[in-house]
């Protein structure tokens, strides 16, 4: 999603009066609500509908997502995410279809299902993918600006606390506890630490005991989470999704590469975002606290 914004607003600048609808997972919709760019977030519920298909509840929420689409002739339909799964959904809206091509995209099998196809060097970062994507899809070229087009609704200038995000999707991307605990100890500010399920409420609550002024958020929505990251004096994270969401919003933010290549998908064009660590290189807590500065 964040990795997106930066095409929207490409679109946005070079196209004036351009209309932008955006198609989005429910759970993530908010993110693209706090586009400026953007009409129309169009939400989906592809992890709920597969739990419950049989159900003709899931069938008649499926309907009105294309009913949604119905109302809409669209000069240009662009899927950058170029999976299956979203050129199908991408199949459901009226208008010429874009994506990926077969070399370029992450499931070459998606290539088929679009009326014209763009190749994008596989090497490229997934910010400038996107923006590539859609410059060839809409006819325009593309400048050296880069502009995410997220604010947070009411944030305020930067309070004395940092977020510290210890959560991701795969084990190999986690920084260990006892780093955690030694930076914390060395920002010598309020900590807050937010978390999304059992086990990550359960790291931030050890890491929390072990500080001595830091909090275990309560669970928090998409918007509550930018008015903290937008407030915050720093947001040091793994890679996750929140992370690219607090250095889009323009907060002091580093960026913690375990498991996974910064240069593909780590911090990127943010004026105050930092990536430490590597593949397979987990950061020294002295290297964040540098990077941080």
């Amino acid at each position: 999603m964040v990795h997106n914004c930066p095409a929207v607003s490409d679109a946005a600048r070079k196209i004036p009066g351009a209309q932008i609808d955006w198609v989005v997972e429910e759970a993530f919709a908010p993110i693209a609500a706090m586009h400026g760019a953007v009409r129309r977030v169009i939400p989906v519920r592809l992890r709920d509908w597969r739990r419950r298909w049989w159900r003709a509840s899931a069938w008649r929420e499926f309907r009105a997502f294309r009913n949604a689409l119905d109302t809409t002739d669209y000069d240009a339909v662009i899927d950058t995410q170029s999976l299956i799964k979203s050129a199908l959904f991408a199949r459901c809206a009226h208008g010429r279809r874009h994506g990926l091509d077969g070399a370029s995209a992450r499931e070459p099998l998606a290539a088929r299902f679009y009326d014209t196809t763009h190749p994008v060097p596989r090497g490229l970062h997934a910010v400038e993918r996107n923006r590539r994507l859609a410059a060839a899809a809409l006819g325009y070229s593309l400048d050296i600006d880069l502009d995410y087009g997220l604010s947070a609704i009411d944030a305020q200038p930067a309070a004395p606390y940092a977020v510290l995000l210890t959560m991701t999707s795969r084990d190999d991307k986690l920084w260990a506890e006892e780093s955690w605990t030694e930076l914390g100890k060395a920002l010598a500010t309020r900590i807050v630490l937010p978390w999304g399920s059992e086990a990550e409420r359960g790291r931030a609550a050890r890491i929390a005991a072990a500080l001595p002024d830091a909090q275990v958020a309560p669970r928090m929505t998409l918007p509550q989470l930018a008015r903290l990251f937008a407030r915050a004096d720093g947001v040091v994270g793994v890679d996750t999704g929140l992370t690219h969401l607090a250095a889009a919003l323009g907060a002091r933010t580093v960026g913690i590469y375990c498991g996974s290549d910064p240069s593909l998908t780590g911090i990127y064009g943010a004026a105050r975002g930092r990536n430490v660590g590597a593949l397979g290189r987990p950061p020294t807590v002295t290297e964040v606290l540098q990077a941080l500065a």
